[in-house]
This record gives structure tokens, sequence and C-alpha cells, in this order.
């Protein structure tokens, strides 16, 4: 059917068909080989760290361990979405698993991305009370709290994500053109990971929300938790330099990997939306196919498409932090013999480090349980 615009003015199919055409090829080229070798890795490490987690920590598990548990299950989760994503984009572009199935893949891609932002920040802010607030820290944060917390993110996670399974739908670009095939794309059935040409003004909006919320609320507070850490670090005179510096290096691993995948993924998805509605604007004055491919705005859409191939590739990077996080996954415990004993329920990683106050004088933070 024609998309409509604004009024009794429709976009004919031919020119939607022919601007998809250009569109999904860059998809069937690229994508869907990343998202297949980022869900391979991401079960791999994801997996091997939950393991471990489940076999090597004490119980009850201390807030750091709730957390980055938490991470890891919304990974997997994430990862598990992979898969009909890459089939999808695979040679002809086709959803073949119906309508119900469509939107849950988009809600559950939605929800456990912005579930793996959440943990990030919760984290970093876990990272930033045990070693600068370490008195508060001690005498207040127990593990029901972080589970507390942890189910709450979950909840807001699935809150954010809900309008997707309105947005998602199914669509197939012209009624009875035949069989699919890459001969044929416009007789394929398309499954929106964005929004129908009628909802794209709700789906900007949506989009914005998202970028503020699920992207530039939790970059601003895990900024200003690094800075308050980065900052006790260069304070501390019980570190060496070399150690410093290896926290510096993890604490800003932290930081580009955050800033160079979520949040630019929220951005140019909402110029992508931008310039959909441009072209869908322009789009009933087309004169043939020709003048429709070439409005196409390609830099808007193709800066959307790496990123989406860039942030399944930043979950498998996430079991490198968690080695930061929980000592018994990191290959130092050996030499950090101050990391182990303690019950869980009275100790967390840092808690008992406190920097130096300018009246009171307690052990220094050890580089081993800095990071994030």
């Amino acid at each position: 059917m024609a998309a409509t615009i604004s009024g009794d003015k429709s976009c004919p199919e031919k020119f939607t068909a022919a601007a998809d055409f250009v569109l999904s090829s860059y998809q069937q080229d690229f994508l869907w080989p990343v998202l297949v070798a980022a869900f391979l890795v991401a079960m791999a490490g994801n997996g091997l760290a939950l393991y471990r987690f489940g076999s090597r920590e004490q119980r009850p598990w201390n807030p750091a361990v709730v957390f980055s548990a938490q991470l890891a299950i919304s990974n997997l989760l994430y990862a598990l979405t992979l898969p009909p994503l890459a089939a999808y984009f695979y040679p002809p572009k086709n959803w073949r698993y119906g309508d119900m199935a469509c939107r849950l893949e988009r809600f559950l891609f939605t929800c456990n991305l912005l579930g793996g932002v959440i943990f990030i920040t919760c984290i970093s802010l876990n990272r930033y009370l045990g070693v600068v607030h370490p008195f508060f820290t001690r005498s207040h944060l127990r593990p029901k709290h972080a589970w507390a917390i942890s189910a709450t993110g979950w909840a807001l996670a699935a809150l954010l994500a809900a309008p997707m399974l309105s947005f998602s739908r199914l669509k197939r670009l012209q009624q009875g053109a035949g069989p699919c095939s890459t001969d044929r794309p416009e007789a394929c059935i398309k499954c929106l990971g964005t929004a129908d040409d009628h909802q794209l003004a709700a789906y900007k909006a949506y989009s914005l929300v998202l970028a503020g919320l699920g992207g530039g609320v939790p970059l601003l507070l895990s900024l200003v938790a690094y800075s308050a850490l980065g900052w006790a670090v260069f304070r501390s005179h019980g570190m060496t330099a070399g150690e410093k510096l290896r926290v510096a290096v993890l604490v800003a691993s932290g930081v580009v990997l955050y800033a160079s995948s979520y949040m630019p993924y929220h951005i140019t998805r909402v110029l992508n939306v931008d310039a959909r509605q441009r072209w869908y604007t322009r789009c009933p004055g087309f004169a043939n196919e020709t003048q429709a491919r070439g409005a196409l705005e390609l830099g808007p859409y193709l800066g959307f498409q790496v990123m989406r191939g860039l942030v399944p590739l930043a979950i498998c990077i996430h079991p490198l932090l968690y080695m930061a996080v929980v000592p018994s996954l990191s290959c130092c415990r050996q030499n950090c013999p101050q990391c182990v004993g303690g019950h869980p329920e009275d100790k967390t990683p840092g808690q008992d480090l406190p920097l130096d106050n300018d009246n009171l004088r307690t052990p220094e933070p050890q580089a081993s349980e800095l990071s994030l």
C-alpha cells in the first residue's frame, strides 16, 4: 500500500520500493556477518563470565558482582536477538517469523540494549561510592539493595522499550509482486525496526526520549563518577605512577566504550529518522525512480547502520570489564591478597579502601580494585 504523508498525498509504491532497494543493499552486504560474529563472541564471553560469577563468587554476592551479573545477563539476552536479525538481513532481506516475533524481537533488542547501559552506569556509580565514600558504602550498601536496584533497572528498561511493540510491524512494499527473491525485493516482507511512514513524527519523539534517558543521562552520571574516581586516584599517595596509569587506562576505556557506541547509536538514529521524514515529504513530487533514489540522504542512514554494527561489538568487550570489577575474574588476583577474604555481606570491592581526608589517615586504594 502507498505510504501516507499528509492530507490526501501519498508516496507511490514504486518510489518507496526503489529507495528501499538501495538502503537494504547496505544491510545485506555487511551488517549480517557482523551480527553473526558479535553473537558468537558475546555468547562465549558473557556466558563464561556469568558461569564464573556463579562458581567462584561467595554468596550472597556483593553489589559489584550483582551489577556485573545483571550486565552479563542483559548482554546474553541481547545477543540472542542477533541471529534472527542476521537471518533477516541475509539476502534477500525477508522476515519469515511472523508479526508477533517481529515485535518481540525489536522489543527485546531495545530492552536489553537499555539494560546494558543501565547496569554499566550502576557499576560505575558503585565504583565511585566504594572508593570515594567507603564508610557510607560499608554502612548502607548491602546486596539486597543491589538486587532491588537491579530489579528497578530491568523495569525501567522494559518500560522504555515498550513502545517498540507498537512501532514495529510487518510491511510488504508491493502487494501481489510474487515470491520474495533477490530479483524481487519489493515482494519481501519487512520487519520495521523503526516505524511506518505515518508514525515517523511519534517515533522521532520516542527516539529523543531514548537518547536522553537511555544515553545522555547515563553517560553524564558515568562521567561524573569516573571524574571523581580519577581525582581520588590522582590524589592518592599510596599508589605508584604505574598503578595510577593502569587505573586511568581502565577508566578511560569504559568512557570510550560508552561514548563511542551507545550515545552515537542514539544520535544517528534520530538523524536517520529526520532524513526519512524529509524524503517522504518530497516523495509525492518525484518524477521517477531515479529521482527518488537520488534524493536519499545516505549519510545519516549509513552512520546509523555503522552504529548498529558497533553496538553489538561493544557487548563483546564487556567481559573484559568484568575482570576489572570483580577480583576473582582478574588475572592479577594472585598478586592481590588484600582482595581476598571477608564476608560479601560486609565487604564490597573498594569499600574498605578509603582515601585520605584532611583530618583522617586511612588505607590507600589499590590499583587492582579501582577500575569501573
